[in-house]
């Protein structure tokens, strides 16, 4: 009965490897709830039209924008879409690693960090990413340019990374003890 009292201490590399952990987890669960929630989307859109909505390209995403303009200094030009498209989830996994492992850290030391298994988290990363820094980093067009249902994509989106990447995080920090 005595270990249920126990208060764990904080561990630094304890935090970064267990919210690495589940900020991949997080991003993989992110891009399997996207690819369901389109589906999802897609014949809502059947049923209520009679056919699918045709999707109309939208130009490359944030992730892909960012792969060009970090490997066009070292290629010495512009990557081909298909490069994009290859290096785009490489960079959405680099960044929800680096997310996480920062995520892991806060929640050691500030236990507010991971209230409502991670939910909060989520949505205040939609909000700084996707509606702040990638417009001001001209990775994206500006909120008011997309339609509401985007928003709730991408803020739907981010909620299950948050919540992912607490439970993931929850049960590697407690696999690697006190």
């Amino acid at each position: 009965m005595n270990h249920l009292w126990r208060v764990r201490r904080p561990s630094t590399w304890k935090g970064i490897v267990a919210g690495l952990a589940g900020g991949l987890a997080g991003a993989y669960v992110m891009n399997q709830f996207q690819k369901g929630y389109s589906k999802a989307s897609d014949a809502l859109n059947t049923k209520r039209n009679g056919h699918a909505q045709e999707q109309k390209p939208d130009g490359p995403d944030a992730t892909m924008v960012t792969a060009d303009r970090l490997m066009r200094p070292i290629l010495g030009r512009s990557l081909t879409r298909e490069e994009q498209q290859k290096a785009g989830p490489i960079v959405h996994y680099a960044f929800a690693s680096v997310v996480g492992s920062a995520y892991g850290v806060a929640a050691e030391y500030a236990p507010a960090v991971k209230k409502v298994a991670g939910v909060p988290f989520g949505a205040a990363l939609f909000v700084g990413a996707d509606e702040i820094a990638l417009p001001a980093l001209k990775l994206s067009r500006g909120p008011r340019e997309y339609p509401v249902s985007t928003h709730i994509y991408g803020l739907s989106s981010h909620i299950v990374y948050g919540l992912t990447i607490e439970l993931v995080r929850r049960g590697v920090r407690a696999a690697l003890g006190s």
